[in-house]
């Protein structure tokens, strides 16, 4: 397991504001107890009503700005589980669609409904979002030119009261995982809120990766 540097992290959600937002979609699908769909949401992320827009900032954010290395850890995917038809393979293509293919996004509200574990109603929330890394200098100074664009997926499952309206995100991941200020493709970093009584079904049975 590969540790999180927190300065990767915070220069991430730096671009996680109003005024500096990083997201242009936000998907996701709203689900009973028993895991089975109840809505369902895909929209342009600039759309929204700026109050609608600072409500989902804060939920995204509050993955990659996690106590690192403790809440949130960077896992590796195996070689087997990056097979066609894997969940590895399902994120690539939804990365790459930027989350504008429904079927896809449906394909994983299956995968999470028959897993998660809750007491009660909640939501999964996907945000599609695209960084484009400055050049640091010797002195550690961010140059204008540009090193890579990183294109990522934050997902967030939140409790939802009252009329669909969300709690604080239990658990959630970030893919592919931000590693040196680059994409790392193998990797993924996944958030628990509780780490005395984490969702490992998120990633035994959810992420298919081995513990």
């Amino acid at each position: 397991m590969r540790k999180i540097n927190r300065e990767d992290m915070l220069e991430l959600t730096r671009r996680m504001t109003v005024k500096r937002n990083c997201f242009d979609r936000i998907a996701g699908a709203y689900l009973d107890e028993e895991g089975y769909v109840d809505a369902t949401f895909n929209r342009h992320f600039l759309k929204l009503k700026l109050n609608e827009q600072a409500e989902n900032l804060a939920i995204a954010k509050e993955i990659p700005f996690a106590d690192t290395n403790k809440n949130l850890r960077e896992y590796a995917f195996p070689e087997d589980a990056q097979k066609p038809g894997s969940i590895w393979q399902l994120l690539m293509a939804l990365k790459s669609c930027e989350l504008k293919n429904d079927a896809l996004l449906d394909v994983f509200y299956e995968k999470v409904g028959g897993a998660y574990k809750s007491k009660g109603p909640y939501a999964v929330y996907f945000f599609h979002g695209s960084y484009d890394v400055p050049r640091k200098g010797m002195d550690k100074e961010s140059q204008w030119e540009s090193e890579e664009v990183y294109q990522f997926l934050i997902c967030a499952i939140c409790p939802v009261y009252g009329d669909y309206e969300p709690g604080r995100p239990e658990c959630g991941f970030l893919f592919p995982a931000f590693t040196e200020r680059c994409a790392n493709l193998n990797g993924i970093d996944i958030f628990q809120a509780d780490t005395s009584h984490p969702h490992m079904e998120l990633i035994r049975e959810i992420l298919e990766m081995p513990v």
